[in-house]
């Protein structure tokens, strides 16, 4: 395998960030065959800096989306399709997607490209998890069961098989692109060994604490999540800030969607398959005799 990737960065107003990302990306051992920036409504000289590195490297390039003007996760999944009908006719390997925040060291997509080489039913695939942020490098706990949507690397058979990501409302389309592939037979999985710096507090763009959980709750429904799991994960941040408090308005979230029955816009298939999957890890984490 050439090992030839692309990737996609949808951005909006990253302009504190992004030229680092870009440097991240250049220093890389292993360079993309392509690399499509999104400028999703970008005003504060985001479009300026990835035309700076553009102008000197040729794989990368700036497409301006003209989708929704407010910042959203559907608005963002939208961008990255658009970049993707791009590429798609392109031959690569691996199909990458990357956040506007993100560095990593030089050998990053060299070893995570391996990595595939490695395994023949790996399908996803992303490294250790850091945010950093006030002098604080802080560990991000992950799921084994799915990979951080702003280092998602996908095999491109995997990406196409599954039909690309899904364009939630409210977040989580990068846990329901793991189930869609975990649902086809591919396998998904975090490697901490390889560190990812995320140089921001994870959800703190624009919103304030009570909206964040709010929005976390609906995430949780937007993506499949049973009330079950869906309590116990409100559960365990109880003690966070703002305690109590917090976890309420999680649930509160959730509950919002859920009384007005919102439906889900991925197969009701995979819908299935989310809940038995999560029914599973139940019966296994309580040890359930059903």
């Amino acid at each position: 395998m050439k090992n030839n990737y692309v990737l996609i960065t949808a951005a909006k107003n990253e302009a504190d960030f992004i030229e680092s990302t870009i440097k991240s990306v250049v220093c890389q051992t292993l360079q993309p065959k392509k690399w499509i920036i999104v400028s999703d409504h970008s005003t504060d000289g985001t479009d300026d800096l990835v035309n700076k590195y553009s102008n000197e490297y040729s794989f990368i390039r700036l497409l301006k989306f003209d989708g929704a003007k407010n910042r959203n996760f559907a608005s963002k999944v939208h961008a990255i399709s658009a970049a993707y009908d791009l590429l798609k006719n392109l031959d690569f390997d691996f199909i990458g997607i990357l956040d506007a925040d993100i560095t990593f060291d030089e050998n990053y997509y060299k070893n995570i490209t391996k990595k595939f080489d490695e395994s023949a039913r790996l399908g996803i695939a992303g490294g250790g998890f850091y945010d950093v942020y006030d002098g604080k490098k802080v560990k991000i706990s992950y799921s084994q069961y799915s990979v951080r949507g702003a280092v998602q690397l996908f095999r491109r058979k995997c990406f196409e098989e599954i039909g690309g990501i899904y364009p939630l409302r409210w977040g989580g389309e990068d846990s329901v692109a793991c189930a869609n592939a975990r649902m086809h037979g591919w396998e998904v999985k975090t490697f901490e060994d390889l560190v990812v710096l995320h140089n921001r507090k994870t959800s703190s763009v624009g919103l304030n604490i009570f909206k964040i959980l709010f929005d976390d709750g609906k995430r949780d429904y937007n993506r499949g999540i049973i009330l079950s799991i869906h309590f116990l994960r409100s559960i365990t941040v109880i003690f966070n800030y703002p305690m109590i408090i917090g976890s309420l308005i999680q649930m509160l979230g959730y509950l919002s969607l859920l009384l007005k029955r919102e439906k889900l816009i991925f197969s009701e298939e995979l819908q299935n398959f989310i809940r038995s999957e999560q029914k599973f890890r139940l019966k296994k984490m309580f040890r359930l005799p059903f």
